[in-house]
């Protein structure tokens, strides 16, 4: 491919052929500028680097994390003798390139890089995708051009580095919850530490104290070795069961913001089924539309995770309203021992929002049931919005009587023992962590 420069001396061939009609010197003048330009570029193709020169690798995690950024580093190792400028374009999926055309801060197009690549050295390039679908994709080849010794021509190949990758949910904010932990830092992800009721309670672990913390609690023995402030920390009851339960309905399948509820749930809920076995209790699972789907026995241990991130993978939303009474009859029968029963769905109204009512309070006793709900910004920010124009006027209406519809659901609920959890998709994650660690603390199971 030709560089800029060589086009520019190319130039000098029609300059020379327009003045041979003054003085035909000027047209043997132009052959021989026309075979020098040849010349130039058959010694610089003799002269550049070869495709062999150069060695192409894309590393990533097989499994990418739903709604996360993920890192995709490109390697190339260059075995050339002399430092060369090189340009690198990646080609991603491209559902991950040209994501809504509302969000002007994701990338419009494949990644490209420019360097100079010293002579045998090995060079990386990162740049990040951002999935919004759990599913199959296929990364596609690398392209690689190299500019010639002489900087007339580019040379390019094309590396076939085509490689299946899954889409799983966001297992990356799992190893952020990980490394917080470690670092008595899971506040800076919107966690709490949940005060804790009630006497003999067995020692946990020894942490920095914090402003809520009950001065009853300092070790004053630890305080004294390290010169700070240090908590002791207790275990909470373990061995005790967390079922969650989530519709697959048609509704789950809307969308809220870049994704749809459903896969806001399922992110949420493998992130709070890590922090349940974490600890030590028992956690289950199951789908539900018209029918029951799926159903995920409550164990214990990293095995269950594992189960559980491989079922999550594959759950998919059906064009069928939920059928609450049947899911919930089912678990019922299924699930004897006493449970807290998270149930992720959205209030739709009418004759489904009796039947949840109906079949959530059908669960008590022996269970503790949690009705867990994502609201809609956008519906609260067309509440809120004044109206400039009668149609404007008739949306905020609309708008004000399905978020009181949906309040006044939530209050029935909670009137009827049920306990409800209503926040913004953003917030579901640690809300229901949340809510989990201070039912434990509470000693409500």
């Amino acid at each position: 491919m030709p560089t800029l420069r060589l086009l520019l001396l190319a130039l000098g061939a029609p300059a020379l052929l327009a003045l041979a009609e003054f003085d035909s010197l000027f047209a043997v003048l132009a052959a021989l500028y026309t075979s020098a330009m040849a010349g130039l570029v058959w010694l610089e193709r003799r002269l550049s680097n070869p495709p062999e020169a150069f060695h192409v690798e894309r590393r990533h995690d097989q499994r990418l994390s739903l709604d996360a950024d993920n890192v995709v580093t490109v390697v190339v190792q260059h075995r050339g003798a002399r430092d060369t400028i090189i340009q690198l374009r990646d080609e991603p999926p491209d559902e991950w390139l040209y994501p809504l055309l509302h969000d002007a801060q994701r990338p419009a197009g494949p990644p490209i890089f420019r360097a100079t690549l010293p002579a045998r050295a090995t060079q990386s390039f990162q740049y990040t995708v951002h999935p919004l679908r759990r599913g199959d994709y296929r990364f596609e080849r690398v392209t690689l051009r190299w500019l010639g010794p002489l900087g007339l021509t580019w040379r390019q190949h094309r590396f076939d580095l085509t490689t299946p990758v899954q889409v799983y949910p966001n297992v990356i904010e799992v190893r952020k919850y990980d490394l917080l932990l470690r670092n008595n830092r899971l506040q800076d992800i919107g966690l709490r530490t949940a005060r804790k009721f009630g006497e003999g309670r067995e020692f946990e672990r020894l942490r920095d104290y914090q402003p809520d913390d009950d001065y009853r609690h300092i070790s004053w023995k630890a305080t004294a070795r390290r010169h700070r402030p240090i908590t002791i920390e207790f275990e909470s009851e373990r061995s005790q069961t967390i079922f969650v339960a989530f519709d697959v309905g048609r509704m789950m399948s809307a969308p809220v913001g870049d994704m749809n509820r459903l896969d806001y749930v399922i992110n949420a809920v493998l992130l709070f089924s890590y922090v349940v076995l974490g600890k030590g209790d028992r956690v289950g699972m199951m789908t539900f539309a018209d029918q029951v789907a799926h159903y995920l026995e409550p164990k214990a241990g990293r095995a269950q995770f594992y189960r559980m991130l491989d079922w999550l993978y594959r759950v998919q939303a059906q064009p069928v309203e939920p059928d609450f009474g049947r899911a919930l009859s089912y678990l019922k029968s299924k699930q004897r021992r006493r449970a807290l029963v998270v149930v992720f769905t959205d209030l739709t109204g009418g004759l489904s929002m009796q039947r949840l009512a109906a079949g959530v309070i059908g669960l008590r006793p022996p269970h503790l049931p949690l009705v867990v709900t994502i609201s809609d910004p956008a519906l609260k920010a067309l509440s809120e919005r004044i109206p400039d124009n009668q149609a404007a006027a008739y949306e905020r209406i609309v708008a004000q009587r399905l978020l009181d519809d949906r309040r006044a659901a939530l209050q029935r609920l909670e009137m009827q023992g049920v306990l409800t959890l209503d926040v913004p998709a953003s917030q579901l994650s640690a809300a229901i962590i949340n809510r989990y660690l201070e039912i434990k603390a509470r000693g409500m199971l």
